[in-house]
């Protein structure tokens, strides 16, 4: 079980890129069938890097950890996943289920 943080990081497994030991660590997680648990935390969460986390929604063995938008005042395309929700999503992770409602 691996668990996800940053944006950046999202991007590099959505297109492949193995450059460094998180990278690398969730390849060779995924080559053993593992889940993966992403608790994104973005600032272009609902820009940039929506296209990347999409990808992800798409594939085997990505599990994410409930999230919402940070603040949609000063802050209109950052997300953010909620703490409350870590264990509970690892949990059906184990059992290859996504826990529901994904968004907040």
């Amino acid at each position: 079980m691996l668990l996800l943080q940053v944006g950046n990081t999202i991007a590099k497994i959505s297109n492949g890129i193995t450059d460094n030991a998180a990278t690398m660590a969730i390849k060779s997680h995924l080559r053993n069938g593992g889940p993966v648990v992403i608790a994104i935390s973005t600032n272009d969460g609902l820009s940039g890097s929506a296209e990347n986390i999409g990808r992800l929604f798409n594939r085997k063995h990505f599990f994410f950890v409930p999230f919402r938008q940070d603040n949609p005042i000063t802050k209109p395309r950052s997300i953010v996943f909620d703490p409350e929700y870590i264990v509970p999503t690892i949990e059906m992770a184990l059992d290859h289920e996504q826990i529901q409602p994904i968004l907040l």
